[in-house]
Order: C-alpha cells, then structure tokens, then sequence
C-alpha cells in the first residue's frame, strides 16, 4: 500500500515546481499588500498637510482682516468668506466651503459635482461634530474635511470655513496602480512557473538517470554507470551511485565465482562417492575400503567449501579486523604452529620487532597456508624458513613475513597464474603428487588485498621459493 501511495504522489518536479510557485504567490501577495497600504498612508498624510495648509492659509486672510481690492476691513463674516473662495482654485477633488453659524448663506467653492455633494446635512454634521477634522459620507463618497472656526469677537462665532477632499478618486488610482501590480505579478509568477520547471527539470535530470539506470540494472547486467559531470551535490550523488553498483557488481561477480567454483570442484568428489557406493558389494573389506574412500572425498569437499567461503568473505568489509599486535609475539606464535604441519628443518630467520596494526589470525592463516604449501613441495628434512621484518618505504613502509622452502621452486610459466583460484602449476608436490583444491595461494592474496597489501613470490626453479606477504606498516596508535 505504501508503495502503492509512492507511485501515485506528485514527481518530485512538480513539488518543487508547487513549492517555488507558493512561496513566490506569498512573497507577491506580501508585496501586493505592504504597497498598497504604503500608498494609503501617503495619501492619508498628503491630504492631511494640504487640509492643513489650507486652514493656515484661511487663518492668515482673516487675522489680516482688510479686502486686499479695496483696502477696507470685512464687513462681516460672509464678507470675509466669499473674498476668501473667489481667490481660490480647488483640485478636482477638493471643494471649500464657507457658512455662517448657524448654517445657512453658505458659500462653496470647486468642481459643481463636488459642491452638489456639500448637502446641508452634510454640512450640519461636519458642524456639529467635536472636532475640527473628520470624515463624512456624501453621495460621491468619503470625505476628509477640515473645519476652522470664524470668531473675530472673541465672544461670538461668525462662521466657519471647511475644507474637504474627496476620497475615491484619489483612492481610485491606488487601487488601479495596485491591480496594474497585480497583473504584473501574476504574469511573473506565470513565466517563474514555467521558468521553474525548466530548472528543476535540468536539476533533476541526473536523478532521473539514476532511476532509470535502476529500473535498467539486473543480475545480469551490471555494467550500466552514470556519466559524471561537474562537483555538485548530485554528481556526488551519481558517483555514490556508481560507486554503490560497482561493489554490488562485485559481490555478484562473487557470488558467480563462488557458484561456479564449488560446482566445478565439488562435481568431481561428488561423482567419486555416488560412483563408490553404488558399486559397492557385500564384502565387509570392500565395504571398510569403500567408506574411506568416501570419507577422504567428503574431508576434501569440506576442505574445498570452506576455501571457498572463506574466499567470498574477502569482499565484505569485516574480512580482516586489525588490531594492535606485537609483531615479535606473533612471529613467535606462527613459528610454533608450523613446526606441527610435517618433519622439516624449521628455520626462523628474522623476527621483527614493534607494534603495528592488522589482523592477527588472517596473518596467520595466511603464513600456515604458505607453510603448508612449502611443506607439500618438500620431502622430509628439507629446509623451510621464516622470518618477519619493517621496512622502510615511502608512505610508511611495509611489514613482511615470509615463507622459503628449498624446494624444485615455481617455474616462470607458473608464477603469472599461481595465485589464481583453482591453479596448482605445472609441478606437483613431492613425488610429483598434486594435492589441494588450488585456493589456498588465492586465499593467501586475498588476505594479503584485504590489509592493502600483496603477496611477492621469488620464483627459483630448482633452489626453491620464497612467498612474502607485505601489508602496510600502520604503527599502533
């Protein structure tokens, strides 16, 4: 069902595309808006200072107090008023009136439309209202009004002269410049939509290669990789990728090699047991001959199948597990160990000293196997050696421990495929008899590879040979 859930969802070029184009519509939205009410608030502040600066205009004719035409004071206050408006020029949304106290004679000056809108109710309301500045509703709209009283008694008032602008139109304008911003952002959030699928399709574009190259990838075909260019987050992540199907092409590479080997090498003493028993009679002897013949098949099948397991673990990680180890100690310790593998002359040339990093009982393993192939090729008495030493080398040095043995040595044919898996050379062991599956050199090198190392062979034919394995010298922290 999960699955299921995944396939249908959204691809992830359209989220990205919905969540580029959300974020953007809020950031728009956002710019819409913030505009918009920066706009009404210099309007509300333009309006304001042109109300007062016709109030203090209006202030200053009346403290002068004398008609500039004749030079006489005003009679009374409609005197003053109606000199006042006729040197006036309202705006197209502004109108001036002038009444007297009690609200009749009144006086306006502006467009006609905007005087009509002056009813008498209006006025009564702007008149009666607690302060001298406010907002009324008339048939043309709001109305932001200012009013400045005429006392020229001191005890009595005269009139008053109001100042009113007219909203909705210059509200109007705000309003078209914010639709015209509107327009403007929806068209850029169109071409960012589609200028964002075009993007995050480019972006994309390596990980739908890496699906498709999975949806490409068998068992039987791994050799499919992705081209990598650039140094980005996801040519790193095709690099992985690459990286990831070449060690899965190793381990089926592994899991072949180990299929193939066992069928090869275990047909043979499976053949040999089915063909005993079923040849096999009443006579006790025959019988007794029959089971050890059996036995010693099923031993080397046993033998061969832990080689080869051994062989498909050298590809994990966790093959070699190093730790800090006193070469000396250990050298000690594999010399003791092969004395037991034949009667030989055991020699123990050379024995290092310190403490390096690797894993003890691969080392070992990988000695005793080289031994035991020492001994398989020598005859009683015969001399094998071996030693450890550090040398020194760029990056660290390396630290060798070696097998020699005195015997016919590995002919120069030999020595390219030796340690191939299945390979026993062209010489046997002593008296000419092969024994062994052919592993154990692979094994040998396969320990060797794991603590990033080789194995050197000294090939002498006819004055023995000298296996050396060299893993790098990591002193122990």
């Amino acid at each position: 069902m999960t699955s299921a859930r995944r396939r249908t969802g959204l691809p992830a070029r359209a989220r990205i595309m919905a969540w580029l184009l959300l974020l953007l519509t809020v950031a728009l939205l956002s710019v819409v808006l913030v505009t918009r009410n920066l706009l009404l608030a210099d309007l509300d502040a333009e309006i304001t200072a042109e109300l007062r600066q016709e109030d203090q205009e209006f202030r200053t004719f009346a403290e002068i107090g004398v008609d500039p035409t004749t030079g006489q004071p005003f009679a009374d206050a409609g005197d003053l008023l109606g000199t006042h408006l006729s040197r006036q020029r309202p705006g197209d949304d502004e109108v001036q009136v002038g009444v007297f106290a009690d609200g009749t004679s009144p006086q306006a000056q502006g467009l006609p439309r905007n005087q009509e809108a002056m009813t008498p109710p209006v006025l009564a309301e702007i008149l009666a209202a607690p302060a001298d500045t406010g907002e009324v509703q008339t048939a043309r709209g709001p109305v932001r009004w200012s009013r400045t009283l005429i006392d020229r008694n001191a005890a009595v008032v005269d009139g008053y002269f109001v100042v009113g602008e007219f909203l909705t139109p210059q509200r109007a304008d705000i309003d078209e410049a914010v639709r015209t911003l509107t327009v403007v952002s929806a068209v850029g959030l169109l071409l960012a939509g589609v200028a964002s699928w075009i993007v995050s399709g480019q972006i994309l574009a390596p990980l739908r290669l890496v699906r498709r190259t999975a949806e490409e990838i068998t068992e039987d075909d791994l050799t499919r990789r992705i081209p990598v260019t650039g140094s980005d987050d996801l040519s790193v992540l095709a690099d992985r990728f690459n990286a990831m199907l070449d060690r899965l092409s190793r381990a089926f590479a592994t899991q072949r090699e180990f299929v193939d080997d066992a069928g090869h090498e275990l047909r043979t003493p499976i053949t040999i047991v089915r063909g005993h028993l079923e040849l096999m009679g009443d006579d006790p002897a025959e019988r007794a001959e029959t089971v050890r013949l059996c036995t010693d098949e099923l031993d080397r099948m046993s033998r061969i199948v832990e080689d080869l397991l051994v062989l498909a673990k050298a590809e994990r990680p966790d093959f070699v597990q190093p730790a800090p180890v006193e070469l000396a100690e250990l050298t000690s310790d594999i010399d003791a160990k092969v004395r037991a593998l034949g009667d030989r002359r055991w020699v123990l040339e050379a024995c290092a000293d310190g403490e390096v990093l690797l894993d003890a009982q691969r080392i070992t393993q990988a000695v005793l196997q080289l031994a035991q192939n020492a001994v398989q090729h020598t005859r009683p008495g015969a001399t094998i050696a071996l030693g450890s030493a550090r040398r020194p080398g760029p990056g660290g040095g390396t630290v060798a421990v070696w097998v020699a043995d005195t015997g016919p040595g590995v002919p120069p044919e030999d020595a390219a495929t030796i340690f191939e898996r299945f390979s026993r050379g062209a010489s046997g062991g002593a008296g000419g008899h092969r024994t062994g599956a052919g592993l154990g050199l692979a094994i040998v090198r396969a320990i060797a590879e794991a603590h990033g190392g080789r194995v050197v062979l000294d090939p002498g034919p006819g004055v023995g040979a000298r296996f050396t394995v060299e893993v790098p010298d990591r002193p122990a922290a």
